[in-house]
């Protein structure tokens, strides 16, 4: 009885973001350690059929950088990277759009098993994300990557539509540009592009570590909220390094352009989407405006 007690108070706690979130988007971006980790995938799917089963909107984003240097390797294709970029000559992105294609569809193929109804977003189908070919500044000289871009635009009614019919848009970071040629997108910008013009209720990144640290090397510095202000401040300070810059970076822009909050959780973690977005506490580190 006591057990049962316990479940039926966190229900009762979970109803008022239930209903309070009814109805809004919230984008995932899934990538990292997280997504080689079967059981965590499936975990985190899970939560993504919870929030659509219960009114949300959810829109899943997938990198895949470790899929794609496996492959490469399989295919004999040698990898470059430029300022942490991947080189993406037309060999490697057609290795990169087929692997990437391939996890959407695997990811979609786990939420219909789960009795949910998803569908892969790409050029492949219908293609929900435009970009446009970036360079990168090495030494005041700016470095051709080949098919590297960023993403600049979406197909806000696709995407919408999708929504509307009960279905998961699965998203990977391989999008087309104007005149239709494949580019390889960094997946947490191509999120945050999704999230700032859904207008969406939340922005969730979910990779292998928990959130934003004072001391990376200290559990227990984890910051739970930060303001974007803050965020800046400790971007300033070297508090926030490495590649978790341009993550915040793109949190920050989404906050400016009106999405509500940004949660940085460990994917690894079962259902830690839930337990970040349906509980008070949270197990992640939360941005706002």
């Amino acid at each position: 009885m006591h057990t049962a007690v316990e479940k039926a108070g966190v229900l009762v706690e979970a109803l008022a973001y239930i209903r309070r979130f009814r109805g809004k988007y919230v984008v995932i971006k899934l990538g990292g350690a997280a997504l080689e980790q079967e059981a965590a995938v499936r975990d985190l799917l899970t939560d993504v059929l919870f929030l659509e089963t219960v009114g949300m909107k959810p829109v899943l984003v997938h990198g895949g950088g470790k899929a794609i240097s496996a492959a490469m390797a399989h295919e004999g294709v040698e990898p470059t990277f430029v300022r942490g970029r991947r080189v993406t000559d037309a060999a490697t992105m057609e290795v990169v759009g087929k692997t990437l294609t391939g996890i959407s569809a695997d990811l979609a193929a786990e939420i219909e098993r789960q009795g949910g109804k998803a569908a892969p977003l790409h050029y492949g189908t219908y293609n929900a994300l435009i970009g446009e070919r970036i360079t990168v500044d090495v030494e005041g000289e700016a470095v051709d990557l080949g098919r590297v871009g960023e993403v600049v635009d979406a197909v806000r009614p696709l995407i919408e539509h999708t929504l509307e019919t009960g279905v998961v848009p699965v998203i990977p970071s391989v999008v087309l540009d104007r005149d239709g040629g494949k580019l390889n997108v960094n997946a947490d910008t191509a999120a945050a592009c999704v999230a700032r013009l859904l207008r969406a209720e939340k922005l969730v990144f979910l990779s292998d570590v928990p959130g934003i640290y004072r001391d990376k090397d200290d559990a227990d510095t984890l910051i739970r909220h930060v303001s974007a202000s803050e965020a800046r401040g400790l971007i300033a300070d070297g508090v926030i390094a490495g590649g978790m810059i341009p993550k915040v970076e793109a949190a920050l822009e989404a906050l400016a352009a009106g999405v509500g909050k940004v949660h940085m959780v460990d994917g690894r973690m079962p259902h830690s989407v839930l337990l970040e977005v349906y509980s008070e506490a949270g197990v992640g580190t939360e941005i706002v405006g």
